[in-house]
């Protein structure tokens, strides 16, 4: 009953249903239930018109109608009802819906208006009040609390708003008296004192006072947190017990390239690298996510892991966002490895036809030991011989069937290293990678300096311009980055070329070079850029965001990011780390109008003073909340309905403790008085249990 459609509700019917379900993506009673009010208004409190002054809250008022008159014509015609309470008037102004206003309102009935009073020439009025005759609400008058619902345009239209959301939400409540089951243990519920699932659901949405909406409130999210914690726990304990590869020698491939390293480990790096060597001897699939604010020295320890990997016989496979950074690791490795008789391939979307067939044609025969590449590495048409380990390179680019595609092209399932620039504070890293084992890079390589990071306006330009003279006269490079956002795709591109074309002319003159770099190139094109870069060519690139992740150019030292407002923190600090890789001391340079919204002031505030990853992802944590961060493919794994997981880490915290004792005492959960828990879950979650996320 409860799953059943809600187009059977009185008032509803298939058209209205369609619509519902377009725009809130409500089908059914469960999914209106779950449709919870997004703020609360107190109707226990009434004004007398007199007593009326300049606040920004609703309040209510009794009165009755004393007069109707409508006021001008065609698009300024309005209709004026004028309300007293006896002892003042006031005016209820209507633009919209006059017709059906003209039949409602009736002269000298009893009405509550609630609504926002507006000050114009010293005088209040209400526009586009709520008004309801008092007779019908008596069951609002007992009430403290009124719910307020979402709606759209397109539902307001077709006169589905917040109220007759909450008639619609009565109706389901009505029909379903009864059939709420619980889906707690009685331990449960005693430990954390939680009232029940139906008492919960039905004060959400009618509250009886404060005191029992707050217990409501407390007992969904702890119910949504503790159900999805469970789903997590449950993966991580399916994804422990599955068989995979040993890597038992650490032969000569591993041994020739640490020695030919030109640096010394960081102990951090050294930790992360004892965490990998015992996951490969246990004989269990390895998931392992690694996290590392920018240049900590990630890849070392994933490129030392897929050595391991080759030692022991078996292929290796390296998937990046970009073919820039495709191309910049098989380079790298192409480079370290040259004395160590590897067979290294590079797969991406350009690869061309003649090369791709010969490329697939040895990794099905083995003669491919690792293969770095982009997307095109999920394709149906690549096949391995024997892939032992998996390597992801910023992995929120990626979507959980992308990489678990990638996962499943062996025959037992190869080990699993997800690697992370973007530090992830602590409540979503046990959210989303939850059922990963984490490690974490905290240490920069020694010798590398802070950079400077400084803000400067657009009136600024000559003074900026000046300082990238100085620094390459020195010999140093710079990159100057432009946004290319979607949206204004084609302004975007035109002040790229226009400040391509303005930096080559103005530093053409004092004998430098300026190359470009953006996703709209020929691959050719794109590599002659970047080679030209690389080898100290030319001295300025100006680009796109597409060298966000990857681009290694130990000389070059300053970063130039214009029109900086229009990044979000955690691309900025992404962009801030393409320099400082050297021992040069590296500056960031964030170009802005004079004229900043408080969000984008405080974006640069926080670049400004922080280089710490961790602490700029709490900030844009606070500023966007998770499912932004993590980006739209990951953010849909969440799907939460109530809570959030800035504001309520405290109940995080309990309900994956709670979570982690029940699956620690009875990990099938099969004893009879977790039985509810067991079905609800089996229910509800299923799908996400289905997919022991490899992440």
């Amino acid at each position: 009953m409860i799953n059943s459609s809600i187009e059977y509700l009185k008032g509803v019917g298939p058209q209205r249903a369609s619509l519902i379900s377009e725009e809130l993506g409500i089908n059914t009673l469960k999914d209106l239930l779950y449709f919870f009010p997004y703020r609360y208004v107190d109707r226990t409190h009434f004004y007398k018109i007199n007593q009326i002054d300049n606040t920004s809250l609703d309040i209510q008022i009794i009165g009755s109608v004393k007069s109707i008159e409508e006021q001008g014509f065609g698009r300024k015609k309005r209709l004026v009802v004028f309300f007293s309470d006896e002892e003042s008037e006031i005016k209820l102004i209507f633009f919209k819906r006059i017709a059906w206003i003209k039949k409602f309102v009736e002269i000298s009935k009893k009405y509550v208006v609630f609504g926002k009073p507006n000050l114009f020439n010293g005088v209040y009025s209400f526009v586009h009040p709520e008004m309801e005759l008092i007779d019908d609400i008596n069951f609002s008058l007992s009430t403290s609390f009124q719910p307020m619902y979402h709606s759209t345009e397109k539902l307001k239209i077709n006169n589905l708003h917040s109220k007759q959301i909450k008639k619609l939400i009565r109706a389901a409540l009505n029909k379903l008296k009864g059939q709420i089951k619980e889906n707690f243990s009685l331990e449960v519920i005693n430990q954390y004192k939680l009232i029940s699932r139906a008492e919960a659901i039905n004060n959400i949405h009618f509250p009886e006072n404060k005191e029992k909406l707050n217990q409501s409130i407390f007992r969904m999210k702890f119910e949504e947190l503790f159900f999805l914690q469970l789903s997590i726990l449950t993966n991580k304990s399916v994804n422990k017990k599955i068989k995979s590869y040993l890597f038992k020698n650490i032969g000569a491939k591993f041994n020739s390239f640490f020695n030919s390293l030109p640096f010394e480990l960081t102990e951090a790096q050294k930790k992360v690298m004892r965490h990998i060597r015992k996951d490969v001897l246990s004989g269990y699939k390895m998931n392992r996510l690694i996290q590392g604010d920018v240049g900590s020295g990630k890849t070392v320890v994933a490129l030392m892991s897929l050595m391991m990997c080759i030692d022991n016989g078996y292929q290796g496979a390296l998937m990046v966002p970009t073919s820039v950074l495709a191309l910049q690791h098989f380079r790298t490795l192409f480079t370290i490895c040259k004395d160590l008789e590897l067979n290294i391939s590079l797969l991406t979307g350009a690869t061309k036809k003649s090369d791709r067939k010969k490329i697939l044609t040895n990794l099905e025969n083995g003669g491919v030991d690792i293969i770095i590449g982009t997307h095109a590495l999920i394709e149906d048409s690549v096949v391995f011989n024997k892939l032992g380990l998996v390597v992801i390179d910023e992995q929120h680019k990626f979507g959980v069937a992308q990489r678990a595609k990638l996962s499943n092209k062996s025959i037992l399932n190869p080990h699993v290293i997800v690697l992370t620039a973007t530090p992830i504070p602590r409540t979503l890293a046990m959210t989303f990678y939850g059922d990963l084992d984490v490690s974490v890079i905290d240490e920069l390589p020694p010798g590398r300096k802070e950079i400077k990071t400084v803000h400067k306006f657009d009136k600024d330009k000559e003074g900026v311009l000046l300082f990238l003279k100085e620094k390459i006269e020195l010999g140093q490079q710079v990159y100057v980055i432009y946004p290319l956002i979607e949206q204004s795709e084609k302004l975007d591109y035109k002040n790229l070329l226009s400040g391509y074309n303005f930096l080559s002319k103005y530093f053409s003159r004092l004998g430098y070079v300026v190359s470009m770099l953006h996703g709209n190139m020929k691959t050719e094109e794109k590599n002659q850029h970047m080679e030209d870069f690389l080898n100290k060519k030319s001295q300025i690139l100006v680009s796109t965001t597409v060298i966000e992740v990857g681009l290694d150019v130990k000389n070059a030292s300053i970063m130039l990011i214009e029109n900086a407002e229009r990044f979000g923190l955690a691309q900025l600090h992404q962009l801030r780390g393409r320099v400082g890789r050297g021992n040069t001391q590296s500056y960031c340079i964030l170009k802005t109008p004079y004229k900043l919204s408080h969000e984008a002031k405080y974006r640069i505030n926080v670049l400004v003073d922080s280089s710490n990853g961790f602490d700029i992802s709490e900030a844009d944590l606070k500023l966007r909340g998770p499912g932004d961060i993590m980006g739209t493919r990951q953010s849909g794994l969440l799907n939460l309905k109530i809570s959030n997981l800035v504001k309520d880490t405290d109940i995080l915290l309990e309900a994956r403790k709670c979570a982690n004792n029940l699956l620690e005492i009875d990990s099938q959960i099969i004893n009879p008085k977790n039985k509810m828990i067991k079905e609800y879950f089996i229910k509800n979650y299923s799908e996400q249990i289905k997919w022991a996320r490899i992440s």
